[in-house]
């Protein structure tokens, strides 16, 4: 059999990832910066030897000496690492693998494809549950589907699986810090570990995991996935591990590293271990993930989510299964030359078999979706909106539109305080652009303005379209003919406590549509005080 060398053989992934190629016959060699660790460890294992080795030094040297048919990286953390190792490897010839989970390392590291070709050996980063996982889940659920607007990922572990300093550190490495994101049909900015939610995790025939909680984390997936499927979505990983305590508080160590702008907390990764440790009796030997796609087909948006649950601490393996079925086709000489992220190589019935072998279960779900909410509002009368107009108010999920506005503000103190405290954007020409979300029937709109942003939220009440800007709640009648439409004032309400509707702004929001383009004309006025604002102008939907 092929003899393999592990970096970090003994580690928390590591050694759960060793045992399973030695059970596989296949003799490891296990390196690590510990002689007596990699001992100890090894004197408990057939087939393994132990190697002293650190990833930051010589790998050159040890792949000389050892000749390896492959070489795998487990050690990590790969946040912030160079691609030395696995440019070793291509001057060895030797093949590399690792369990990457770092987004610039993963999504770079085709930048040292003419290496690998030139050596004639396989690279491939990422073979771990992000996204070599999460990828063939993502398009396994894609299939059939004529666009995809939205995939939300979702990862709770056991405590157990995150409690070495590798990991530890890859987390603090973006705690409070900005983050790239493809949302809105454009590339946005968002904070790690912020975007707090609680999940639910169901399988049929398994104790529901419920309230877990999650926040946003950065991998890989946020740069792959939306050149991945078809329609390019907006995609979003959260995670969390099953004891509150911790996932709340990096959330709220957060808040001080992204308003203080603090530098990146991954020297700080010693301390998470003695607190893991700690805080161990709290948690259990569940883990979770869950992968949520939203498209359309034929029209209509369909939701598609697959849940995995992990028992009896096996959530842990779940890492190392891409890993273990990648190093066998790279030592079968299945794969080709050249360097490579793992979010395409692996199909999901490939996972089959190890899945069976653990305490794991898996289940995908179809739901149809409702309409968009302005199709549900008009019912028969959406059909004879000109298309511009029906085009744009046809959301699923995630959407963005661009174009140009020009802005008229009040000019006295009174108008000039409301529009402040409203967010509503200066006088002046402007670009525009308007990212659309939905989720459970609920649209939310974000217009910016050059750099002025403003959002508001849009909901169905009884056949009406309620918009709320903060604690205020308005009411409107949609008026619509085959000309476009208009947002007809019919109530109000400040934390839910209805107001005079004589005391209400007035606007008469009007969209149509004019040389194939959708317009709009938003002006809002106020009782005693005149106009607010007044906003008119295009938006062309972004494909």
């Amino acid at each position: 059999m092929s003899l393999v060398l592990v970096l970090g053989g003994y580690g928390g992934f590591g050694a759960r990832l060793t045992r399973r190629l030695v059970g596989s016959g296949h003799p490891v060699l296990v390196a690590g910066r510990s002689a007596e660790k990699a001992a100890a460890f090894c004197a408990g294992l057939a087939g393994t030897t132990p190697v002293v080795a650190d990833r930051n030094d010589d790998i050159g040297r040890v792949l000389a000496e050892y000749h390896p048919d492959l070489l795998i990286d487990a050690a990590g953390p790969f946040q912030g690492s160079g691609y030395h190792v696995p440019l070793a490897c291509a001057r060895a010839s030797v093949p590399y693998l690792d369990l990457a989970d770092a987004r610039a390392f993963v999504a770079g590291i085709a930048s040292i494809d003419d290496a690998a070709r030139e050596g004639g050996v396989a690279v491939i980063a990422g073979a771990s549950s992000v996204p070599a996982l999460s990828g063939a889940v993502a398009r396994h659920l894609a299939d059939g589907l004529d666009a995809v607007r939205a995939v939300e990922i979702s990862i709770s572990a056991s405590n157990r699986a995150t409690s070495g300093a590798s990991v530890a550190a890859a987390i603090l490495s973006y705690v409070g810090r900005p983050l790239s994101l493809w949302r809105g049909r454009r590339w946005t900015k968002g904070w790690g570990w912020q975007e707090l939610r609680r999940g639910t995790f169901a399988v049929d025939g398994k104790p529901v995991l419920d309230g877990r909680w999650l926040a946003l984390a950065d991998v890989p997936d946020h740069d792959l996935m939306p050149d991945m499927l078809a329609g390019r979505p907006a995609v979003t990983f959260r995670a969390g591990t099953d004891i509150a305590l911790q996932t709340l508080g990096l959330w709220l160590l957060s808040w001080p590293v992204r308003w203080l702008k603090i530098p990146p907390l991954g020297r700080l990764a010693f301390l998470i271990p003695p607190l893991q440790r700690l805080t161990r009796p709290l948690g259990s030997d569940r883990s979770a993930m869950r992968v949520t796609l939203r498209g359309l087909k034929h029209g209509r948006g369909l939701e598609r989510r697959w849940t995995l649950l992990a028992e009896d601490g096996d959530g842990p393996e779940i890492p190392t299964l891409a890993t273990a079925l990648l190093a066998e086709a790279i030592l079968d000489g299945k794969l080709p030359p050249g360097a490579r992220d793992a979010g395409r190589l692996l199909d999901l019935q490939q996972f089959e078999p190890l899945f069976a072998s653990l305490s794991v279960r898996h289940q995908t779900v179809e739901i149809a979706l409702p309409p968009p909410l302005y199709e549900r509002v008009l019912a028969s009368r959406y059909a004879s909106l000109p298309p511009a107009v029906s085009d744009l108010h046809r959301i699923c999920a995630d959407g963005g539109a661009s174009g140009e506005a020009i802005v008229k503000r009040g000019r006295n103190i009174a108008a000039r305080f409301i529009a402040w405290t409203m967010r509503f954007p200066p006088a002046g020409k402007r670009p525009l652009h308007v990212a659309f979300t939905e989720s459970g029937g609920v649209e939310t709109w974000t217009r910016e303005f050059g750099c002025h942003r403003f959002t508001s939220c849009l909901s169905e009440h009884k056949g009406q379209i309620v918009e709320r800007f903060g604690p205020l709640r308005f009411r409107f009648d949609l008026v619509s003919d085959h000309e476009g439409l208009e947002m007809q004032m019919r109530g109000w309400s400040c934390l839910s406590v209805p107001l005079p509707l004589t005391l209400a702004p007035q606007s008469r929001a009007r969209e149509w549509q004019e040389d194939g383009r959708f317009w709009f004309d938003v002006p809002i006025t106020l009782p005693l005080v005149g106009v607010i604002v007044h906003y008119t102008g295009w938006l062309a939907p972004e494909i």
